[in-house]
């Protein structure tokens, strides 16, 4: 794992259903070199979002979907996506319809 301390901060879009967890922000700052270090010090932050995105193994939930620069993390390298500070992160739930 990277020195998160070095890394810059990289900020990530908050949905509506998750700024409870967030007070509220709609972005957040968080550091890391990948994604899934973005979500480990995003967890940090703010205790309790970790259970609102991963299942029991440490996947994301199904309904979550997480998005750099407007690609789906599933069809790039999923958490270990690298990241950088000129980046667009958003985590987005997923929407039913019909």
């Amino acid at each position: 794992m990277s020195d998160l301390t070095t890394e810059q901060a990289i900020p990530v879009r908050i949905p509506t259903p998750l700024r409870g967890l967030t007070g509220n922000k709609d972005l957040v700052s968080v550091r890391g070199s990948t994604i899934g270090e973005l979500l480990e010090d995003l967890q940090t932050q703010f205790p309790g979002i970790g259970e609102r995105l991963f299942d029991q193994t440490g996947a994301l939930r199904r309904f979550v979907a997480i998005y750099v620069n407007g690609e789906d993390i599933r069809f790039l390298q999923d958490q270990k996506t690298p990241v950088c500070s000129e980046d667009e992160v958003s985590i987005v739930p997923a929407v039913a319809g019909g």
